[in-house]
């Protein structure tokens, strides 16, 4: 997916990988997930979520039901800022064709995303994760749940149970799913 966007030079984000992180899992899973920006490891491997944050998203999805391959996993950036820092609105909107790109083709009908960053690019509204995590919230034919990153829970300890508790809401969630796969998705964006 996305073989195309290997040479990419639309953002200064170029200048400073080592890959392009396009994403990682199955192509047509019902479930994608989406994060802000690759991180050092995933800079060097070419696939997201792999480092300490990934093996915890690896236990998120177990209590959620799901086997990492059978999920799709990206970002809303597919290379890694400096220093970790949040991409910036012009490196987002860089990248924003590749993200529904990669929505068109996986056509998944839901969309989990991790962190402030990816919920407000994806919805496009201020979002208060704090407030909102846990929950899942209608966007055009998708529902989204908005959850906390997983490498929060690593700077503070105390959000590793919250996100436990998220993706076991998360399951009940994809339990209970309704309605059917989503036909366009030009309302997303």
């Amino acid at each position: 997916m996305l073989d195309d966007i290997s040479g990419c030079t639309r953002c200064a984000l170029a200048e400073r990988r080592a890959r392009i992180v396009v994403g990682d899992g199955d192509a047509s899973a019902r479930v994608m997930l989406i994060g802000e920006a690759p991180g050092a490891k995933e800079d060097r491997t070419g696939k997201p979520f792999v480092g300490a944050a990934g093996r915890f998203l690896n236990e998120l999805l177990d209590v959620a039901g799901l086997r990492r391959d059978e999920v799709y996993i990206t970002n809303v950036v597919k290379c890694r800022p400096p220093g970790n820092r949040d991409p910036k609105p012009g490196e987002i909107s860089a990248c924003r064709p590749f993200l529904e790109r990669q929505l068109s083709e996986v056509r998944p009908d839901m969309v989990i995303t991790l962190g402030r960053v990816a919920a407000k690019d994806f919805l496009g509204r201020k979002v208060s994760i704090t407030h909102e995590h846990g929950t899942v919230v209608e966007h055009g034919a998708l529902r989204v749940f908005l959850s906390f990153h997983p490498a929060a829970a690593l700077y503070n300890p105390k959000l590793r149970d919250v996100l436990v508790e998220d993706f076991g809401q998360l399951r009940e969630a994809l339990e209970n799913r309704g309605g059917t796969l989503a036909t366009t998705l030009d309302q997303f964006f």
